[in-house]
């Protein structure tokens, strides 16, 4: 029942344009338009996928930010923002100073669909990227349901270059989730979704995981619509701690660094 349930939503949504396939784009041309997109390397830990959204910061998924099997939180000093990457090559390499995940954002063992709205994180890059050719991206509010958003990311078996996926689609909202039909794998952790507004594309989600409803993959991704406010003031308040000459503490998450995290999400109730 719970298919008959999926297909009886998605039947009930308007026409729209059909999904679309993977582009890599291997070369500076085709991925133009996403250079502020990059690989983020986690030390030895792989690697997830980031966006600049300031001069200094990159947002990404809160999970890349702790070790999988211990869940103790990943030095900074051992990440790297390779923004760009391609074929062994960015356009700008930076170091990372500091890093937050959302507050809310609590390792609990297992991994859970509520979970996911808190899945986000902010970095702050050790020196900032001043360059034409990677302009910061805008956030933007959460879309709805049957909403087309694209994705860019880097994943497992594509790792060297990133993937577009032009035309995917919102299929269910849950609170401050959205699960999306759109094609994620391991790597693709942190990756941003995009929405179209006013001839702009700007970031409405990034990709917490790729899950399973009844046998059919969907990405599910954080929505944005408050979290960057919250994520900025964390960052402010390591920056008066470290000023001050205390430590700051965090709260310890889990998932994968290594990329998406499986999850068996319930399936989506019309």
């Amino acid at each position: 029942m719970r298919w008959i349930a999926v297909i009886l939503m998605l039947l009930a949504l308007p026409a729209r344009a059909q999904d679309t396939p993977l582009i890599s784009l291997q070369t500076s041309d085709a991925g133009a338009a996403w250079q502020a997109v990059g690989r983020l390397d986690l030390g030895e830990r792989g690697f997830c996928t980031g966006t600049l959204i300031a001069a200094d910061l990159v947002l990404t998924a809160a999970h890349c930010l702790f070790d999988r099997d211990t869940g103790a939180r990943i030095d900074p000093a051992t990440i790297a923002f390779l923004a760009g990457w391609r074929n062994g090559t960015a356009k700008a390499y930076r170091g990372v100073r500091q890093a937050v995940a959302h507050p809310d954002y609590v390792y609990a063992g297992v991994d859970s669909l509520d979970r996911v709205a808190f899945d986000v994180a902010l970095l702050q890059l050790d020196q900032p990227i001043r360059l034409p050719s990677l302009v910061p991206f805008e956030i933007a509010s959460a879309p709805v349901v049957g909403d087309a958003v694209a994705v860019v990311s880097y994943a497992q078996n594509r790792a060297d270059a990133p993937s577009w996926q032009e035309v995917c689609h919102v299929i269910q909202e849950k609170p401050g989730v959205l699960v999306m039909n759109c094609d994620v794998d391991f790597g693709s952790s942190g990756a941003p979704v995009f929405v179209r507004r006013d001839g702009v594309e700007r970031i409405a989600s990034v990709v917490s995981a790729k899950a399973e409803i009844d046998g059919r993959k969907v990405a599910l991704g954080a929505a944005l619509a408050t979290q960057v406010a919250v994520l900025r003031a964390e960052l402010d308040k390591g920056r008066v701690s470290r000023q001050a000459g205390g430590v700051a503490v965090r709260l310890l998450s889990g998932g994968s660094a290594k990329g998406a995290k499986f999850v068996k999400a319930p399936a989506p109730q019309p």
